[in-house]
C-alpha cells in the first residue's frame, strides 16, 4: 500500500513539473513573440516616419512648383497687359471720356486722327499714329480709349515685336467742315490720279501729312465771349 501511494505521489509530482515546464515554455514563447512584435512595431514606425517625411517633402515641392507656376503665369499676364489696359484699371469712365490734352483743340485733333485713319482700311499700329501726331504713348493711349468710347474707332490687340499693342481702325468719321478746312485735297493738282493703291495715294501723300501736322500744331483758338 505504501508503495502504491508513493508511486501515485510521484506521478502527481511529475505532472506538476510537466505543467510547470510547459507553462515556462509558453511564457518564453510569448516573450519572444512580444519582443518580435515590438521590433516589428518599431520597424513599422520607422517606415511610417520615413514615408511621412517623404510625403511632407513631396507636398513642399508641389507647393513650391505651384507657386512658381503661379508667378510665371502672373508675369506672363503682366507682359500681355497693354498701357491701355492699365489705364482702364486706373481711370474712371468719366476721366477717360473727358480726357483733354493741354493747349490742344480736342475736336480738331479727333478730326485729324480720323481723317488720317480713314486712309488705312486695315488700320495702323497706334505707336506709328502717335509719332505722326507727336503724342506721347500715355496721351495717345488715353485718346484711343476716349475715341473708342465715343464709337469713332475700334482697337484690335496684336503682338508686335514680342510686345502687345493695338491696331486702330476707323469706325465712324466725325462730321465737321473744320476737319477739311484748308485740306490740300481740295486744290490738289493731281487729284484725278489719286487713289489708295495708285502712284499718287493719300497713304503716301506728303501734302496731307504736312497739313495734318501743321493743323495739329496750331494754337488753340480762344472761344468768343
Amino acid at each position: 500500500m505504501a508503495k502504491k501511494a508513493a508511486e501515485k505521489d510521484s506521478k502527481k509530482d511529475k505532472k506538476k513539473e510537466d505543467k510547470k515546464a510547459a507553462k515556462e515554455k509558453t511564457t518564453k514563447a510569448d516573450k519572444k513573440t512580444t519582443k518580435a512584435d515590438k521590433n516589428l512595431t518599431k520597424a513599422d514606425k520607422k517606415t511610417e516616419k520615413k514615408a511621412s517625411k517623404e510625403d511632407k517633402a513631396k507636398e513642399k515641392a508641389d507647393k513650391k512648383a505651384a507657386a512658381k507656376e503661379e508667378k510665371r503665369k502672373k508675369k506672363e499676364e503682366e507682359s500681355e497687359r497693354t498701357l491701355e489696359e492699365q489705364l482702364e484699371e486706373e481711370l474712371t469712365d468719366e476721366e477717360i471720356e473727358n480726357f483733354q490734352i493741354e493747349k490742344v483743340d480736342m475736336e480738331k485733333l479727333t478730326n485729324r486722327v480720323c481723317l488720317f485713319l480713314a486712309n488705312y482700311d486695315d488700320g495702323i499700329v497706334q505707336s506709328e499714329l502717335w509719332k505722326k501726331f507727336k503724342l506721347t504713348s500715355r496721351d495717345g493711349s488715353r485718346l484711343a480709349l476716349k475715341l473708342e468710347r465715343m464709337g469713332i474707332i475700334m482697337r484690335e490687340k496684336i503682338l508686335e515685336n514680342k510686345r502687345w499693342t493695338y491696331v486702330l481702325k476707323i469706325k465712324k468719321t466725325p462730321v465737321s467742315t473744320d476737319s477739311i478746312e484748308n485740306a490740300p485735297c481740295l486744290v490738289c493738282p493731281v487729284e484725278q490720279k489719286c487713289s489708295l493703291d495708285g502712284e499718287v495715294s493719300p497713304r503716301t501723300c506728303q501734302w496731307i501729312e504736312e497739313w495734318t501736322i501743321n493743323e495739329l500744331s496750331k494754337p488753340k483758338k480762344k472761344k468768343e465771349q
